[in-house]
């Protein structure tokens, strides 16, 4: 008997026909021809690319990167020479070299009648006054300045008399007892002074000693008529003779007392030119120091400030024409530091007063978003680019009204962000991409629905952030309606 039936051998070769065939059809399923292959990778049809309409608020804001520093930078220098011509004998500087025995320091606040800095030993002093020190100040001396030495005097508890604008005996007495207060000596008169006095003081004793003997070469000054004893009378020339004598010792007499009066009109405690230094504020700070001790007195000692901060930025000409002065601003720093300012100056009008070699410039700016339809801001001042429509930039400056957490952050990068208009609550809005303007000029928006595409005329708003506010003719735009952005 066989190993297998005929009918499982039927079946076997039935199995294996199955079998070969679902091969082949699988292997040719695989097969494309290149016709078949390139329409197998073509694109599928293009159709509009769209995004859906939002109800959102929305804040226009300019932002800058600005760098914070002190306001009211000015230079300080001195206006002459420390001491009134004294000698280095005398303790005191010259007229030769003036070094500085005690540098100005970096950061001090100064305060009305604090030492800045000495000079061969001599204090400088800072006072409060409109009226740059510009000369000595001592007896006969008048003016404004001399009335706001007096009045710093007064301030400072000493009375120096009568604000009158006149440096007389109660003005040098309260000099002398300022500095005695600060620990040195006011400028009395140098050794020279004091040998000039002597010769002028000579010179009016001699010409008092030639007219008493002009007048004694002829008894009396009055005459000799009528008195008992008196000498012979003198002839008429002698008489002439001895007048042209008398009257020229009267002469030499009366010169005398006047330049001794002159030079006494001047002659006491004196402020040197160099001694004092007006601000026209106080407190200020020292913010910057160009000298050092041993240094010659020559040219800028550093730059003051005022103790409050500011900071400057820049902005491109197209965003500046969207701030106004008085327009609030939030100031952040790299670690997340915050203060609140104000927009004080736009334009050329904000530029520093004072730059140094070594002052950084503000930081470069970026604009990540401006304003269309910004609503109207406090103040009337604008910004003035080089050119309209440009992107030219502008300077700005903005007052640090609360400095808060930025008290100690001078000469550190900010982020400046300025509102310059929201929204009345929840609005429309779309990208700027979904704007068109039809031939007419007016703005629309392309609305997807039910695969057709169809024109919505709107009026645009405020655009922030790559986003505009949009209000559509009649109710044809809602939220959530898909507008074309791209093809």
């Amino acid at each position: 008997m066989s190993r297998f039936s005929s009918r499982e051998q039927l079946g076997a070769l039935v199995a294996g026909v199955v079998l070969i065939g679902a091969g082949g059809w699988f292997a040719g399923s695989q097969v494309h021809s290149p016709a078949d292959a390139a329409a197998a990778h073509q694109a599928p049809k293009a159709g509009p690319v769209t995004v859906a309409v939002r109800r959102q608020s929305l804040t226009a804001t300019v932002v800058a990167t600005g760098s914070v520093e002190f306001a009211s930078p000015r230079p300080l220098s001195l206006a002459g020479s420390v001491g009134t011509g004294a000698t280095a004998g005398d303790g005191a500087s010259g007229e030769g070299e003036q070094r500085i025995t005690k540098a100005p320091v970096a950061g001090t606040k100064v305060e009305e009648g604090d030492v800045l800095m000495t000079v061969s030993g001599r204090p400088v002093l800072a006072l409060s006054g409109s009226v740059p020190m510009y000369r000595a100040l001592g007896p006969g001396a008048s003016g404004g300045d001399v009335k706001q030495l007096q009045s710093a005097l007064r301030r400072l508890g000493f009375d120096p008399g009568a604000i009158s604008g006149d440096y007389r005996q109660g003005t040098a007495a309260a000099v002398t007892n300022w500095y005695t207060s600060t620990g040195y000596e006011a400028q009395k008169p140098s050794a020279d002074d004091q040998q000039q006095l002597g010769q002028l003081q000579q010179a009016v004793s001699a010409a008092q000693e030639a007219l008493l003997t002009a007048t004694g070469d002829s008894g009396t000054e009055t005459g000799t008529q009528g008195s008992s004893g008196s000498p012979q009378p003198q002839s008429s020339t002698d008489a002439q003779v001895h007048q042209l004598q008398l009257g020229s010792a009267r002469k030499t007499l009366d010169l005398a007392n006047a330049a001794l009066s002159t030079f006494q009109a001047s002659y006491g405690t004196k402020v040197p030119a160099g001694e004092v230094v007006f601000f026209p504020k106080l407190p200020v700070r020292l913010n910057k120091v160009t000298v050092k001790t041993g240094d010659t007195v020559s040219g800028p000692i550093g730059t003051v400030t005022s103790s409050d901060l500011e900071v400057q930025a820049t902005v491109p000409g197209t965003d500046a024409e969207l701030l106004r002065k008085g327009m609030a601003v939030e100031l952040t720093t790299t670690d997340g530091k915050k203060a609140q300012g104000t927009v004080s100056a736009l334009g050329a009008g904000a530029a520093p007063s004072t730059t140094t070699d070594d002052s950084e410039g503000s930081a470069g700016t970026t604009s990540q978003s401006t304003g269309t339809g910004a609503a109207d801001a406090t103040g009337t001042d604008t910004a003035s680019a080089t050119a309209t429509g440009t992107s030219a930039p502008v300077q700005l400056r903005i007052s640090v009204t609360d400095p808060g957490e930025l008290a100690d952050e001078a000469e550190t990068a900010v982020k400046v962000t300025i509102k310059i208009g929201a929204s009345d609550g929840k609005v429309l809005v779309v990208p700027l991409a979904a704007i068109r303007t039809s031939s007419d000029g007016k703005a629309r928006v392309q609305v997807e629905r039910d695969g057709k595409v169809s024109d919505v005329h709107v009026t645009v708003g405020l655009s922030a952030a790559g986003l505009v506010e949009v209000k559509p003719s009649g109710s044809t735009l809602k939220q959530d309606d898909q507008v074309v952005v791209g093809e």
